[in-house]
């Protein structure tokens, strides 16, 4: 089995990744962007589709789709980017909370739309999302999912509940008790998709420079390793990686989310799962699972591991541990007891996740710098929405999202070591108990161990 190599997704297409020349010397644009992922590459094309004559430069340290945006579980989901509560606010209403999901919902859509009509083939099937439960416990907490989102208004064709017989007439899991589903998720993948956006953005006049190290940002001057980016704006959107700019250590929580992906299974061994829907399905568990059907017919199945290193720091080949793999190994395995299956390549990845779980669209214009991020993990298609909330602001188009609900400062920084570190260890082995105890007891109530957890975190 490969291990690290960025991700599957990277490795399996280098073919078809454009290589891009570094920065040397300086240039000057109306906009620079630091970080070549989704929202980056959104931001770029959204600004040119907004005026067109605009200077677009976009620069990353490594190349195109290196971060998360190579490396995720290849959803392009409406699921709830944050937590609602946080993103109220005095100017902010429960209804404009939303009305800003609901953006997401359609943005779902939109992304698999553009790709059709430009022709640009990312691997992508509308089979919506499900979680699925396989304990009473799992069951009430996804019961309570479905509750809270009624009392948000939302209704049963944006999410609703299912019961065990729906649930394994879509994948037959082993013990399912029942699931939500959700109509608004296109599984792709990921690197094909980060591919894609920047072939647009280059067809459109944005200048993409790999290989570049930016070391520090003051008043539109983005000071790399080999000359200078000047921008009468510049916008950051580094994500998880926001750890390494000055000054900006405890921003983003550096998140680690790991992912194995299997061989190509057989035609008997698909007749025995079902999945016919391509549906995204994650699992209700504490220490959750996500997943999609591939392309190629394959099984790519993503989680906890080692849930974040001391001090912010990150891994630069996505390398996975052992006992990661070996969880994930068995977590898959126990969906499909009976399906003979070999594991293909493992990887991790990096997520931003800022202090309370939500995402930011932060405009300084007295510093010309616009940061953006927080996902938490529901980047795929929060990346979008972000990105074209930021053109419109810095175009001065008049649309909903400029006065949107993610149009807020930076959250507070996340505590100082050893802290952070002690904080995510805990939550980790925390959420483990509660699973433990959970499968253990039966019942419906959800472990003590569990709630603790949420508390820790900050996501109670």
């Amino acid at each position: 089995m490969k291990n690290g190599n960025g991700s599957f997704w990277l490795d399996s297409t280098r073919s078809l990744a454009r290589r891009r020349e570094r920065l040397e010397g300086d240039v000057h644009a109306d906009v620079v962007i630091v970080g070549a992922g989704y929202t980056g590459l959104w931001t770029a094309y959204w600004l040119k589709r907004n005026d067109p004559a605009l200077d677009v430069v976009v620069l990353d340290q490594e190349y195109v789709g290196f971060g998360a945006s190579g490396r995720n579980g290849g959803w392009i989901t409406g699921k709830t980017v944050g937590l609602r509560k946080n993103l109220i606010s005095d100017t902010v209403s429960r209804e404009a909370v939303a009305a800003m999901e609901r953006v997401c919902h359609q943005a779902v859509y939109e992304i698999d739309d553009l790709m059709k009509s430009e022709n640009k083939d990312i691997d992508a099937h509308r089979g919506g999302w499900m979680q699925i439960a396989r304990t009473d416990s799992e069951l009430e907490r996804l019961k309570a999912h479905v509750t809270a989102d009624r009392a948000w208004g939302f209704n049963e064709d944006e999410l609703r509940l299912m019961d065990a017989e729906e649930t394994y007439s879509r994948v037959h899991v082993s013990g399912v008790t029942g699931g939500i589903f959700s109509p608004y998720s296109v599984k792709c993948n990921p690197a094909k998709l980060a591919y894609a956006i920047a072939e647009l953005c280059e067809d459109m006049g944005v200048t993409i420079y790999e290989n570049t190290h930016v070391e520090d940002i003051t008043h539109g001057d983005c000071r790399t390793s080999r000359g200078h980016a000047f921008g009468k704006l510049v916008v950051l959107a580094t994500e998880g990686y926001t750890s390494a700019m000055p000054g900006m250590k405890r921003e983003l929580l550096p998140m680690i989310s790991s992912m194995v992906v299997t061989e190509p299974l057989s035609a008997e061994a698909w007749q025995e799962i079902g999945w016919d829907g391509y549906e995204c399905m994650s699992g209700a568990q504490h220490m959750y699972f996500y997943s999609q059907r591939t392309a190629d017919d394959r099984i790519a199945i993503g989680g906890r591991g080692i849930p974040y290193f001391w001090g912010s720091q990150f891994d630069r080949n996505g390398e996975l541990d052992r006992n990661t793999i070996q969880q994930l190994t068995d977590t898959l395995r126990g969906l499909f007891p009976t399906v003979p299956m070999e594991f293909a390549h493992a990887w991790r990845g990096i997520l931003g996740v800022p202090r309370d779980w939500s995402p930011f669209v932060d405009v300084n214009r007295s510093t010309r710098l616009v940061r953006v991020g927080g996902y938490a993990g529901q980047g795929v298609t929060a990346a979008y929405v972000a990105g074209r909330t930021v053109a419109d602001i810095a175009t001065e188009k008049s649309s909903g999202l400029t006065t949107s609900s993610w149009v807020r400062k930076v959250p507070r920084n996340w505590e100082p070591e050893p802290l952070r570190w002690i904080g995510s260890r805990a939550v980790q082995t925390l959420y483990q108990f509660a699973d433990n105890i959970e499968h253990r007891r039966g019942g419906t109530e959800t472990s003590f161990f569990g709630k603790a957890a949420n508390i820790v975190a900050g996501r109670n």
